[in-house]
């Protein structure tokens, strides 16, 4: 193992990245996370491997040898984005813990801001969500989101223009407080609202993927979409407020 690397055995930030079949995007973008955080905060990379059948694993395994701070988690068989981030944030050893999309398009130069904008908020900021600028997506997809982000504003009333966007940080405590479900990583911010805390919002530029094709679609989810989008508005409806707690002594 190269004693150049970050140690993975106390590190204050965890970056966790969902992949399926991403084995030509691997190396460029663990690169580019090195270049953001070395340095900086003492770090983990934790790749949650969604059942690839690609070289995925292997060119993992091959930079595993190289960094230290690298993890490699397999699910046998793909659970979809949401399970994946899941997996990692319940690995993760930082307190803060930072996602990205694994094909590319999210760039991890703007991981420094949405980390700092987690800790300056000194534990009243429990998400810091990036929102997308120039986004390289087809005209279609624009669309799809723009009518996505509305719909789901309008009903949740989160104050996100954007939740669809990969780059996000948090504090991991915060996150394992959701309720988990397919999807969970769309809804964040209004679930982060429920629980009491403030977000901050990062302006990221979005950019085309390296290479390969979109592996988490539109279609295979709208209409879950949609039920998921009634059961969020039902647990901020049945929400009560927190009870402020003190330890009685004898």
């Amino acid at each position: 193992m190269s004693s150049s690397q970050p140690s993975v055995s106390q590190p204050s930030v965890s970056i966790v990245v969902p992949v399926r079949n991403e084995a030509d995007n691997i190396a460029p973008l663990i690169a580019e996370i090195g270049a953001a955080l070395d340095g900086r905060w003492a770090y983990e990379i934790i790749y949650v491997n969604d059942g690839s059948t690609d070289a995925t694993g292997e060119r993992l395994a091959a930079i595993m040898a190289q960094r230290d701070n690298l993890r490699q988690l397999r699910h046998a068989r793909s659970g979809g984005q949401s399970a994946a981030v899941r997996s990692g944030v319940r690995a993760a050893r930082g307190a803060i813990v930072a996602t990205l999309d694994g094909d590319g398009q999210n760039n991890p130069a703007f991981l420094p801001d949405l980390i700092a904008a987690v800790e300056k908020g000194a534990g009243r900021v429990g998400l810091a969500a990036g929102q997308r600028v120039g986004r390289k997506d087809t005209g279609f997809k624009k669309f799809q989101s723009r009518v996505a982000n509305g719909v789901r504003n309008s009903i949740l009333k989160d104050g996100t223009r954007d939740t669809g966007c990969g780059l996000k940080a948090f504090r991991r405590e915060v996150f394992l407080m959701m309720p988990y479900f397919d999807g969970l990583h769309r809804f964040l911010p209004a679930l982060v609202r429920r629980e009491g805390y403030d977000i901050a919002y990062v302006d990221v530029i979005d950019r085309p993927r390296h290479s390969g094709v979109s592996n988490y679609g539109f279609f295979d989810r709208l209409w879950i979409g949609i039920m998921d989008l009634a059961g969020v508005w039902w647990l901020i409806r049945r929400k009560k407020p927190t009870p402020d707690v003190t330890e009685v002594n004898a």
